[in-house]
């Protein structure tokens, strides 16, 4: 009898593209776990995040990075949030789960969503041609969240820096994800 291993891989692994004035990459080893603060345990919630983070969870629609950098909290709204770091092995809401000490519900989520970073002076141009919200750092600084569509995919972007972007969409377009923000760059030049 035949034995295989099948082994667990983003959809857009190894990707790695620059082009003029625009970096394009897959972050590796991207886990993402979500977090549902519980009705009337949001305060307990909010305080043991703060613990295991060195950060507190940021208002809606922003994002901050942990005490030591390895992990970015986003808040999508009152009782949700997402925890975004690296982590090779794929256990990322039990990790989860021990540090906050079980006081949110915690949800893998890194198998539903592919990540792109695009990073550049051109990037966000690049973004806006494609993107309906507004990019630009007086309207959307450095931290802040938005839920949007890019060419008709359910996108989540995050500014990480004045000219990077964390970009997820869910895996099961990855590949027109990809080609979306490909073109747009392309057009763009």
């Amino acid at each position: 009898m035949l034995e295989f291993n099948l082994v667990s891989a983003p959809p857009l692994a190894g990707y790695d593209q620059r082009f003029d004035g625009v970096n394009l990459t897959a972050p590796t080893d991207l886990a993402i776990v979500s977090l549902a603060l519980p009705l009337g345990g949001e305060a307990a919630a909010e305080k043991s995040v703060k613990a295991a983070y060195g950060a507190a969870l940021p208002g809606i629609g922003k994002s901050a990075l942990s005490k030591d950098g390895s992990a970015r909290l986003v808040r999508l709204s009152p009782d949700a949030a997402f925890v975004i770091f690296t982590h090779t092995t794929p256990d990322a809401e039990p990790f989860v789960a021990k540090k906050i000490k079980g006081a949110a519900y915690t949800t893998d989520q890194t198998d539903v969503w592919t990540g792109l970073e695009i990073a550049g002076p051109r990037a966000r141009t690049a973004l806006e041609r494609i993107c309906p919200i507004d990019l630009h750092p007086a309207s959307f600084a450095t931290g802040d969240a938005a839920r949007t569509t890019m060419e008709h995919l359910g996108t989540l972007i995050i500014r990480t820096g004045d000219d990077a972007f964390l970009l997820l969409s869910g895996s099961s377009s990855a590949k027109s994800f990809l080609h979306a923000i490909e073109t747009s760059i392309h057009n763009t030049a």
